[in-house]
């Protein structure tokens, strides 16, 4: 990572970038919360790190075109923006040959998951066809989830080539940070999904 010119699309409190950071990276980060953005700072102060931070929607952000090298969303941009938005604009902000790398509920997981309510059961509750969008009736928050097809047709659209699709597994022993899929539902099916995507040179 040392010397890479990297823009985090939703960075939230900037532990990915601050994580970058540390290893040599030269990070950006870009969320639209000012709440989010303040806890960042505060970090930053405490932890001895500096880096830009930008108050900005990853479906448009204020930053010149072709100035990174690599674009990651941890469950920023990548579940909270619309993707036809924020895809596209990480894809102009890279470089060629630069390498986008984003984070997402499993695909399965978000079929599996009837309501908010309750945790993934062993059965398909939603739609695939058609599926763009999750809206939580507790607080009106949307969430963006794509199938297969349409992430890597939209992916291609915008001149990058997936390289990796991880399905991650939890390991025997883990626990979950989410009260919506249990340690043994990701022992058997990905909760997670990594993408990789580079940018044609």
């Amino acid at each position: 990572m040392a010397g890479k010119d990297v823009v985090e699309l939703g960075c939230g409190t900037a532990y990915f970038s601050a994580w970058l950071a540390r290893r040599g990276a030269r990070p950006v980060g870009v969320d639209v919360t000012p709440e989010q953005l303040a806890t960042a700072r505060a970090l930053q102060a405490e932890h001895g790190l500096a880096f830009p931070l930008v108050e900005a929607s990853a479906e448009d952000v204020p930053l010149p075109s072709e100035s990174f090298d690599l674009a990651v969303s941890e469950y920023g941009a990548s579940i909270w923006a619309d993707p036809y938005r924020w895809v596209p604009e990480a894809a102009r902000l890279l470089r060629a040959g630069g390498t986008l790398v984003f984070l997402v509920h499993g695909l399965l997981l978000v079929l599996c998951w009837p309501n908010f309510d309750d945790p993934a059961g062993e059965e398909l509750a939603r739609k695939y066809f058609g599926l763009r969008s999750l809206e939580d009736p507790a607080d009106g928050s949307t969430t963006f989830h794509l199938p297969y097809g349409e992430w890597i047709a939209l992916l291609r659209a915008n001149g990058l080539e997936v390289e990796r699709l991880v399905e991650l597994q939890a390991p025997e022993g883990a626990e979950t940070r989410w009260d919506f899929v249990t340690p043994e539902w990701a022992r058997r099916w990905p909760s997670e999904e990594i993408w990789k995507a580079r940018k044609a040179a």
